[in-house]
């Protein structure tokens, strides 16, 4: 077996191995897309944890710029990360479209643990920096909305990281073949 651990999931008693960037890619475009799918929900009207997201004001008021910036265009760029998470699956990306494609990958990792971590500290320290919220706000952000981005972060580095791997150091020849599996 290469570098690459392989997976092995069993279907039916159909056997299909899946190298680990391909599931890290899938998983985080997973998660992309459900993060995306739950702001287009708000984004439509829907209620369901929106007040304990954005808090009470957002969550009632709903003004333009929060439809349109904070929760449409949150859906948008969860799009965005979702078609670079499928990026990371590929093989046979060369160049500079395979260090845009990992360094891409590795911004969002950082971007999402850094969200998550930094504000479960903050909240976790009773920072002022964090200003008022709801008892229950604090709650499902400390159990839920943070861990939630710190396991969007992480995905998204597992898949930078082992982007590309396994395929260093290959003749064109097998490359081609491992493309084929």
């Amino acid at each position: 077996m290469s570098q690459v651990a392989a997976m092995r999931l069993q279907n039916g008693g159909c056997e299909v191995r899946l190298r680990s960037s391909r599931c890290y890619g899938l998983l985080a475009a997973g998660w992309a897309v459900a993060f995306a799918g739950l702001h287009f929900f708000w984004a439509l009207g829907g209620e369901v944890g929106l007040d304990v997201s954005s808090g009470d004001r957002l969550a009632s008021e709903r003004p333009a710029w929060f439809v349109v910036g904070g929760l449409w265009g949150v859906g948008i760029l969860c799009l965005v990360g979702a078609a670079v998470a499928l990026g990371l699956r590929r093989r046979g990306v060369h160049g500079r479209r395979w260090r845009a494609l990992r360094w891409l990958g590795v911004a969002i990792s950082v971007l999402l643990l850094t969200r998550g971590l930094l504000v479960e500290v903050l909240l976790i320290a009773g920072a002022s920096a964090v200003g008022e919220i709801s008892a229950a706000q604090k709650f499902w952000t400390l159990a839920l909305w943070n861990p939630w981005f710190i396991l969007g972060g992480l995905v998204f580095g597992l898949a930078a990281r082992s982007f590309g791997k396994g395929m260093a150091g290959r003749t064109p020849e097998r490359r081609s073949h491992s493309l084929t599996r």
